[in-house]
């Protein structure tokens, strides 16, 4: 019988160790695939709530929020484009010129989940934002990236245009910074084992294959 492990996967679609621990968990999900059936759910966390709708360039914004040198950046974006490229995500950081506000996409996404489109939908915001510099704050933006996985662009605008999953992605940030975790990514497996930061490959594989082998919790 296939072994089965919950994965809530929490991150922001404008942190770049996000998507590159998104695209080697779902590598890893696909290699495991007939030993380990894992429920993939992704869940919201802001870096920047307050991040006005013109965005901040993130070059200063990295520089400002976090005290690093022009140089510090430059080498993280190297190391990030290297990494990237490891595992087949192409990050084009000069397209990718400005943090944005991502509230509105957190809430696309948790009625994603609704309509069993959330992981393509999350993966098409990434690259979208990574590799074309696309903004994903803009409403025309988030439905036609929704159109382009399979979602209805007109109940996507709907969804936009109202409050809906607001409170939502307002409860799970704070339930999530309740538990202590304040950075991203960070993962809950089956709703206790805490995985933080991005890995590689081969280490989401074998946590896998580790949890679908251990005796279930009482």
């Amino acid at each position: 019988m296939t072994a089965s492990v919950a994965i809530d996967f929490i991150s922001d679609v404008v942190c770049p160790w996000c998507a590159l621990g998104a695209t080697a968990l779902e590598q890893a999900i696909k290699n495991v695939a007939g030993e380990v059936a894992v429920e993939l759910t992704y869940k919201p966390f802001e870096l920047n709530p307050d991040m006005p709708a013109e965005g901040e360039h993130a070059v200063q914004h990295l520089m400002r929020k976090y005290g690093r040198t022009a140089e510090d950046v430059a080498a993280g974006k190297a190391l990030q484009i290297a990494r990237g490229e490891a595992i087949g995500f192409k990050f084009d950081l000069e397209k990718r010129s400005h943090f944005y506000n991502t509230f509105d996409a957190h809430r696309l996404l948790l009625w994603a989940l609704q309509q069993g489109r959330q992981v393509a939908l999350k993966r098409a915001l990434m690259r979208a934002y990574f590799s074309d510099g696309q903004n994903p704050s803009d409403r025309e933006t988030l439905v036609r990236l929704a159109a382009e996985v399979g979602l209805d662009a007109q109940a996507a605008r709907e969804v936009l245009a109202s409050d809906a999953f607001a409170s939502e992605v307002l409860e799970l940030e704070a339930f999530y910074r309740q538990r202590g975790i304040n950075s991203v990514p960070a993962m809950v497996l089956n709703g206790r084992h805490l995985v933080s930061g991005s890995q590689s490959v081969e280490y989401y594989e074998q946590m896998l294959r580790q949890m679908a082998q251990a005796p279930a919790e009482a």
